[in-house]
């Protein structure tokens, strides 16, 4: 687990991975700093030195302990034996965050719910509200785990939606919200694509955050447009949000930038 070098950081922030022989919980500023560059991709252990702006043998010592908690990975240069680089090796799950923690009277806030309203989409809905506010109320993200579960479903729209021109797709597409009880999905532009949902289902609920929150839409429509941007993923960007205090949420859907011939290619 991780060793607290810097501790003394007004509020605690951590971050959660999944690694080959468990969970890792990292709070430390420096390893997550550490942790956010290699998010970009392999690292030297040079530039992660000047990057990070601290001592050698201190960024050592943080690679270090980050390599044995299972976190990070390294390997040497097969040119140079003398250069090592780094790269991440483990999940992803969410943060804790003192500083996010959202003050809201829980009890209040489930006080709408009608446990004996039989209608399924209420029940689901209420199902995923308790769960995030809960979370939230103790400072915990999972975004990252609601990406992925969105990318799961969205791959499977995407094999439904696989030849589809982009007209008939997103005609589907609306089609599946509102059979669902997602909300309303309308698309105001397709260039670039833009598609707003208005009673979303993910946010409409949560107590204000200032922050995009449909992590789960992100993923699905990133999952499910990949066959309509050939190459690499879509890039999807939630520009408006209720949550944000927005009247709807807003994603624009565009192509991954395309990376210069001769240029590192960062995951």
């Amino acid at each position: 687990m991780d060793r607290r070098d810097d501790a003394s950081v007004a509020g605690t922030q951590a971050g959660i991975f999944r690694t080959a022989t468990g969970l890792c919980i990292v709070d430390s500023p420096t390893r997550r700093k550490i942790l956010d560059m290699l998010r970009e991709g392999e690292m030297a252990f040079e530039e992660i030195v000047e990057r990070v702006g601290r001592a050698k043998s201190t960024t050592s010592v943080h690679l270090r302990d980050l390599v044995d908690d299972g976190v990070l990975v390294s390997r040497l240069d097969s040119g140079d034996r003398r250069r090592k680089y780094f790269s991440i090796d483990a999940e992803y799950l969410g943060r804790i965050s003192d500083t996010e923690r959202v003050a809201e009277n829980l009890a209040g806030f489930f006080s709408g719910f009608d446990p004996f309203d039989l209608d399924p989409v209420a029940f689901y809905r209420a199902v995923l509200r308790s769960i995030r506010v809960t979370l939230l109320a103790d400072g915990i993200s999972i975004d990252p785990v609601l990406t992925a579960a969105g990318k799961a479903i969205g791959e499977g729209l995407a094999r439904a939606f696989e030849g589809m021109p982009l007209p008939e797709m997103l005609e589907g597409l609306a089609g599946f919200w509102e059979r669902n009880g997602l909300g309303c999905l309308e698309v105001p532009s397709t260039a670039p694509l833009e598609l707003v949902v208005y009673d979303c289902f993910e946010c409409v609920d949560l107590p204000f955050l200032g922050r995009p929150a449909c992590s789960f839409e992100e993923g699905l429509l990133t999952a499910t447009f990949a066959g309509h941007f050939p190459g690499s993923a879509p890039v999807v960007r939630e520009t408006a949000c209720y949550a944000m205090g927005s009247g709807c949420c807003r994603f624009v859907i565009e192509p991954a930038p395309r990376v210069a011939p001769g240029a590192a290619v960062r995951a």
